[in-house]
């Protein structure tokens, strides 16, 4: 374990990797104005994030998935292999069943798909620098597919949702207000606000209550049983 890690108000020492100028930039810019964390240097590809780990050791590693010269999850696991310390949380556009069984095998603590907020990647920084686990809806999902034996992709949402949106559509349904569903999901206010905007319109519904009634016509959630 790195020196300071079991202390309670540490800095967390990240290094990240994405092959895309302009997102690698935005995430080294959005890091470094989070409290707590130090981006140490970047990479444009796997090879070059594994020669990044040896040199600056940090504590996690932002690894994108699709990168040239060696690919995220390939470079997920020499890291690991040659860095036990050293954790990996995924972020990445892709997250087909394959791609998340793939990373989650090779030894990534973390995985988020790129339409998470600046809240949910601190969060997910901070779990995989204490050893813990945060995984994206669609990740869960893959999870229990594999569990359960299930074979190929999860049954397409209706209409366009995604994974994330019909996970706040579960919440609305529950009863929880905007606030709560952005500290259960671990999301900014604004991001849950955008992501029920997007409900209203692919769903066609003017409020949470025709919202949350086609979530029971869509079988998305299960009417509470009579017993």
């Amino acid at each position: 374990m790195h020196p300071g890690m079991s202390e309670p108000n540490r800095t967390i020492r990240v290094v990240v990797a994405d092959d895309q100028t302009a997102v690698r930039d935005g995430l080294v810019m959005l890091l470094e104005l989070m409290p707590g964390i130090t981006v140490l240097a970047s990479a444009a590809d796997g090879e070059e994030a594994i020669e990044l780990v040896e040199e600056h050791e940090p504590d996690v590693v932002l690894m994108d998935l699709r990168m040239p010269r060696r690919d995220g999850i390939e470079a997920t696991r020499c890291i690991r292999a040659a860095h036990p310390d050293v954790e990996i949380v995924v972020l990445t556009t892709h997250a087909d069943d394959a791609s998340i069984l793939d990373a989650l095998a090779a030894g990534a603590r973390g995985f988020l798909t790129k339409d998470a907020g600046r809240v949910e990647i601190a969060r997910a920084l901070e779990a995989a620098a204490t050893r813990q686990t945060v995984l994206d809806p669609a990740a869960h999902e893959a999870l229990l597919a594999a569990a359960s034996g299930r074979r190929g992709p999860a049954p397409p949402l209706p209409d366009g949702l995604t994974v994330r949106e019909a996970e706040v559509l579960r919440l609305i349904a529950e009863g929880l207000s905007n606030q709560n569903i952005a500290r259960t999901l671990f999301l900014s206010p604004a991001t849950v606000k955008s992501h029920i905007n997007h409900i209203f319109a692919k769903t066609g519904a003017k409020d949470r209550a025709q919202a949350v009634s086609y979530a029971y016509r869509e079988r998305l959630i299960q009417p509470p049983s009579n017993q």
